[in-house]
This record gives structure tokens, sequence and C-alpha cells, in this order.
């Protein structure tokens, strides 16, 4: 066994045994003798310290022993080390060390000693050294952002040499330590609600502000180094593309501030003959559109615009063509749309942007793929217009040439396919009502092309995960018309005559078990199963079959999420014609409930489900109910202790709650007016005891907030004054109403007023 592998494995050991108090003299052992160690050994020490960090949670070593770590760690990194390999090890090391350090990084004296002793790496002859060194100040920008400030000028000394001098490992690891303070501020601006007063107690220390004028030069400069291919290698990342990344977190850090710092470099460069320089003004004009208000960048949008349209068109190098196609879609994304006061399309150059971006979708499919991506973005800033858009006038000649973009012979290449359908689907989702008839022809041809796929025989495993992609975007291109054509009484009438025949196409689909064509079509069909109503029971006989599979998929957990949700667009479309099926899919749900091997995301659905198909099927849901009761208040009880948890698994949790909530509120629904309400009363103080804990934890989300407070009223209107004196002594159910009574969002206000009114009815029997 190799040095490396041994002391990954000591690692993976302790990673097991330590957090169970077993093995408790590794640490000591390993730091016993390290300065007397020969270097091959001291190397391979550091090495087995560096890989225990990384496996050991930081609450499982105490403070003596994160100590003596680091202390080894840094003199082994430190200059004075002469073996080149140990101080490798060493800086590796702390990297995965840097966790541990909360309390070290506390003290003013130690954390000058370990800052001296990287910023000193970032000057070692060795270039992985350096990098490593790099790698650390990164990972210390997250962990320690607050105690960085008597540190910035320095190292913003150092990543500007190392930006502009070092090798690109390292330069990469120097910009990426701007991105990562730049994502810092961006958090904690979004947290505490935007700009401050610099005498303020929020946790901003407002470092890439200070920086900009030193900071945004050093940038551009990176955008000059472009690689040759860069466009046609989805996995490139190189110093340019590092440095417009970083750039446009800085635009987001600071917002307007960023542009006349940056207008002198993108007007110097747009016109100039060598392309890296019309490329690198491009893509730092791209970059920033996302910060800044619209109301900055309009001026300078509109005059740049007709420049764009034209390179697009007549620029002989392709990486400028592909960079302003970009450029184009962030402009369309950012400054264009409902929210923004002055329009930048106007009839006077609506053709034009329209003329060019189909014609580049003729292009190399890299700049094709931009220019779709440009359309995508054009069709949405029209989403909220409603009787005639814009793009009403072009809608058949696009909707043509994104189709056949699809035929292209290389459309496999940069995602071009993909990126023609889903523009395919957005403009077909924001199109204008006078646009209905061409897309009620538009469904015949999908339809056609999904049953040309379904006809190929004998394919090569190559052109199988081709088709597989391309029945995936047909079904989800399906779905979209169908929701289009069936939210008006009028086309839904008409499209209706195609219902039987598009069903039929989905269940063959099925036959093929290729997971992401499933779930397309799941999708699909609970968009037909909504658009159908009772109509949709024909269909169940020979579906069922198919939707049992969905829910037993174990393994593709996205499919079974998303056939749980369909579940509830049939219960909501069939109401108690669900019954005969309801055993089956009951006996699923709940199995996967009781499941370890079912993925955590998909119970949240499967709880809300349980609320569907109560709601569908009424006092039937009697005979589940003894089995959902039990499961809906353990869960309940595992999701209300999230003290000290992270944002994930806050997410999670708010997840949880409001699919036990959308339960809670589906079976109290249907059971109203009728007998079985009695069975509900004994479950009513640990509902309310769920939202009371739920209240005091602080930590739900707006969503929960108004599912909890349906709940409330749900449990006032169906159960009466058996409900109503309990909600009434609940404190925490009278302050959330009182909160959501006050409330700015409009919704959340009437729904806590419905509530309030029902509680008071309740009180009143």
């Amino acid at each position: 066994m190799r040095k490396s592998q041994l002391t990954a494995v000591v690692a993976k050991i302790a990673g097991i045994e330590l957090p169970q108090k077993q093995w408790p003299e590794l640490i000591g052992l390993l730091l016993s003798n390290i300065h007397q160690l020969p270097p091959h050994s001291k190397q391979a020490t550091l090495e087995t310290l560096g890989y225990l960090c990384e496996e050991v949670s930081h609450d499982v070593v105490d403070q003596e022993h994160v100590n003596k770590i680091l202390t080894a760690v840094v003199q082994g990194m430190s200059s004075s080390e002469n073996n080149v390999e140990v101080r490798l090890a060493a800086s590796r090391a702390l990297y995965n060390a840097i966790g541990f350090a909360q309390a070290n990084f506390s003290n003013d004296m130690e954390r000058d000693y370990i800052m001296r002793v990287i910023c000193e790496a970032t000057l070692s002859p060795e270039v992985k050294i350096r990098q490593a060194a790099f790698e650390c100040l990164v990972s210390i920008s997250s962990s320690y952002y607050e105690k960085l400030s008597a540190y910035i000028p320095d190292i913003f000394n150092i990543t500007a040499k190392a930006v502009r001098e070092d090798e690109e490992v390292v330069a990469l690891q120097a910009i990426e330590f701007w991105s990562s303070i730049c994502d810092e501020e961006i958090d904690i601006l979004e947290d505490y609600g935007g700009e401050f007063s610099g005498d303020s107690d929020i946790p901003c220390f407002y470092f890439i502000k200070q920086a900009l004028p030193a900071l945004v030069p050093m940038l551009l400069e990176t955008l000059l180094k472009q690689e040759e291919d860069q466009d046609l290698d989805e996995g490139a990342w190189n110093i340019a593309m590092a440095g417009g990344t970083c750039l446009g977190l800085v635009a987001r850090t600071v917002g307007d501030d960023i542009v006349p710092l940056i207008m002198p470099f993108i007007e110097g460069n747009l016109s100039k003959p060598d392309w890296r320089q019309r490329e690198a003004a491009t893509y730092a004009f791209g970059s920033i559109l996302e910060g800044p208000s619209p109301e900055k960048l309009v001026e300078t949008v509109n005059a740049g615009l007709h420049y764009m349209l034209n390179a697009l068109t007549n620029d002989p190098n392709s990486h400028v063509k592909d960079t302003t196609a970009w450029t184009l879609g962030r402009i369309f994304e950012f400054v264009h749309g409902s929210a923004v006061d002055t329009p930048i399309i106007t009839p006077a150059n609506c053709q034009q942007i329209i003329t060019v971006l189909l014609q580049s979708m003729k292009d190399a499919p890299n700049v094709a793929e931009k220019a779709c991506g440009a359309l995508y973005f054009l069709a949405q800033g029209y989403e909220d217009v409603v009787s005639s858009s814009p793009l009403t006038p072009f809608f058949q000649e696009v909707v043509q040439s994104l189709l056949a973009v699809t035929h292209r012979e290389d459309s496999g290449e940069s995602r071009l396919r993909i990126a023609a359908y889903e523009t395919l689907n957005e403009i077909v989702r924001c199109s204008a009502e006078e646009t209905t008839p061409m897309v009620l022809q538009l469904a015949p041809v999908i339809m056609n092309e999904l049953h040309h796929t379904l006809e190929a025989q004998k394919l090569s495993s190559d052109q199988r995960e081709k088709q597989n992609e391309l029945q995936g975007l047909l079904c989800g291109c399906l779905q979209v018309i169908i929701q289009k054509l069936t939210s008006s009484e009028p086309t839904k009438y008409v499209f209706m005559q195609y219902v039987d025949q598009i069903m039929g196409l989905f269940l063959r689909v099925f036959v093929n078990r290729n997971a992401t064509v499933h779930e397309e079509a799941m999708l699909a069909i609970g968009a037909l199963a909504y658009a159908s109503g009772p109509d949709f029971a024909k269909y169940m006989p020979e579906f069922y079959k198919y939707l049992e599979m969905g829910l037993q998929n174990f393994d593709e957990y996205q499919v079974c999420a998303v056939t749980v949700g369909v579940v509830g667009d049939i219960c909501r479309a069939l109401e108690d014609k669900i019954l005969p099926y309801c055993d089956g899919i009951m006996t699923h749900l709940l199995k996967n409930l009781s499941s370890n091997q079912m993925h955590r995301s998909v119970k949240p659905p499967t709880f809300s489900c349980f609320g569907d198909i109560a709601l569908a099927i009424g006092q039937n849901f009697e005979k589940y109910f003894i089995y959902a009761m039990p499961m809906l208040q353990t869960a309940a009880e595992l999701c209300n202790h999230t003290s000290g948890a992270d944002d994930e698994l806050i997410e999670y949790t708010n997840l949880l709650r409001n699919g036990i909530l959308e339960a809670y509120s589906g079976i109290f629904q249907g059971f109203k007016n009728s007998p079985k309400v009695q069975l509900l009363v004994s479950y009513v103080p640990s509902i309310l005891q769920f939202l009371d804990v739920m209240y005091m934890e602080k930590d739900m989300d707006e969503v929960v907030m108004k599912t909890a407070i349906g709940v409330i009223g749900d449990l006032a209107d169906t159960l009466g004054n058996h409900a109503g004196s309990l909600i009434q002594h609940s404190l925490s159910c009278k302050d959330l109403l009182d909160e959501c009574i006050s409330s700015e969002d409009p919704l959340l206000k009437e729904s806590a007023e419905w509530a309030k009114l029902a509680i008071t009815r309740a009180i009143s029997v």
C-alpha cells in the first residue's frame, strides 16, 4: 500500500472511531515526536493530520489537540521548513484544519501568526505551495470573513501580484479569494436587506467597495488572457473566465458603483482590431449587468445595443460572436421586462433584434446556443403581457427557426438542441393570446416528432441515448403546450381533440425505461389530467401500472417525487373517481415513508399527497386515517428541533413542515361536514403543539407560515367549538395570526383574516 493511501486509511478509521470516543490516543501519537521525525515521516504525519481534519467534525477534537495540530501544521508550512514536500503537506493540512481554528482565529496573536505564515507561503518558489497557500486564504475568507480587516491591504497586494505574474493555477486561486469575499458580502447584504450606513451594526466590512478602484482594473486585465478554443470546451476554466465571473460578483456586491469604473475599458476596446480586446470589452459589459439598477444601465445598453447586434452578425471572430450573443442574453435578462421603466426593445429595433438572433441560430453550435438563450430571455420579458406582445408578429418565424435548429446535424454539440427546446417552451409559455391559433398548430407538429422517435428500431446505445434526450425534450414541450392551450376555455375545447392521441404517445414513452423521459412524461400527464378533469378517468386503467412503477422507483427518486406530485394532480382532476386506485396508491406512499432507502426529498410531497387524496375522497379516507396520522405526528416531532441547523437543513425542514401541514389541511377539509369529524378531535392538541414549537423556532419561511395559517383556519372551520377554545388558548396561534394580519403580503393577510373569522365563529357556536 502506498504511503498516501495508508495516511488516508488511518484518517478514515479515525473518522469512525474518534466520534465514538475510541482511539483517543491517536492525535497524541501523531503529534508526540513530529519535529524529530525524518522528512518523509514528517510529511506522512502531516498528510494524516490533514486527512483527519477532513474526515472528523471539529466538535470531536478538543481545543488542546486543535492547538497542537495547528502548531505542528503551521510550523511545517513556515519558510523555516527546508523540505518542499513537508511544507506542501503542511499547507494542504492547514486547508483542512481551518474549520477547527475558531478559537485560534479569535486570538489576535495566534491569528496574526497563522496569517503571516500563509502570506509568506504565497511567495514560495514552489508553485504547488503557492497554490495551496492561496487555497487556505480562500477558505479563511468564507470561514473568518469578520476577522480579515487588518489583512486586506496586504492580501490585495499578494493577490494582485499573483494574478498579474504567477502561473494560472495560482492566479485562479488569487481571483477566487475575491470571488469568495463577494459571496460573503452578497449574502450579508441580502440577509440584512440592502444598503446600510457605515455606523450600523451589520457584519459587513465592505471590503469590495473599498478595494474597487484597484480591484476592477486588475480583473479587467485578466479578461484579455483568453484561450483560443475556450468557447468549444464546456468544462473550460481559465484566468479570463475566472476574472469575468469575479467581475460579475463584484457588480452584484457594489451595484451602481462599478459602472463608471468599467465603462472606459469597454469604450476603449470595443472597436479595436485585436479580437481579444473586442471580446474582453464585450465580456466585461455582459458581466456587470446583474447588480447595478436598470436605470443606471439603460442609457449604456441603448447606446451599445446596435453595436452588439452588428458584431453578432458581422464580426469575423467566433469568440467575439459567442460572447456577444451571451451578453445580449444578459441584457434581455436584467435590463428588459415589466420591472424596467424605460424599454430597451422598441418598434424601431425589435425587427432587427429578431432577425439577428434568428440568423445567429444558424451559426456555429456554441454561438447558436447563446442566441437561443438571448431569445429565451427576450420572450421572458413579455410574460406579463396579456393581449399583444411586440414578439407576436414574429411568432411563426421564431418557432419555425427553433424547430429547424433542433433538426441540425450538429445540434448535439454545445447543448444546442436542449437550448432550442427550452427557448421554444419559453416562447410558447410567454406568448400573448393572439398567438393561440399558432400554438394550436404547433401541437400536432410536436406530437408527430414524438411519434417518430417511438417508431425508431434497432438503435445503437449512442443513438438510444440521443433518442431518450429528444423524447424527454418533446414531452416537456408538450407539457408547456398543454398548459398554454388549456388555460382558456375556447382553445381548451379545440385542444381536447388531441388528448386521446397525446395520452397514447405518453403511454408508449413509458415502455422505454429511462428516468429523464419518465419524469418529463409524468409532468406532462399531470398537466393533461388537470386539463381533462373527471374525463381523465378513462386513461387510469392503462396508466395506473406506470403510476405504480413511478411510486416504487427508489433508485431514481426524482421520478418518484414527480409521480407523487402527479397523484395530486389526478386527485384534483378525478375527485372521488380516484377511489378505486387509492388502496394501491396509499400502500405505496406509506411504504415509501417507512423506507430508509427512499431519498428524503420525496417525503414532503408524499405527506402533501395525503392531503390531496383526503380532499378528493372525503370521508372515505377513514380507512387510511389510522396509518397516516401517526406518521404525520412522528414527522412533526422530528422536524421541530432545528436549533443549530445549517441553512440546507432548515430549508428541507420547511419543505417537510409544509407537506405535513398540507396533509392536515386536506384531511380536515375532506372530513368536514361528515360524521368522521369526531376522529380528528383527539389530534388537535398535538397539531397545536406542532404549530407552537414551529412558531417558537422562528425559522418558518413564508410558504410554511401561509400553510400554518390555513391549518389554524381549517381546524376552527371543521371542528367548531371542539377546537375553538384550544386555539384561543394557544399563545403562538394568536401571535402568528396577528403577525400575518399586519403583513404586507395581501394573500397572507387575507388567509389570516379568514382564519381569525373562523375562530370567532367556532367560539361563538
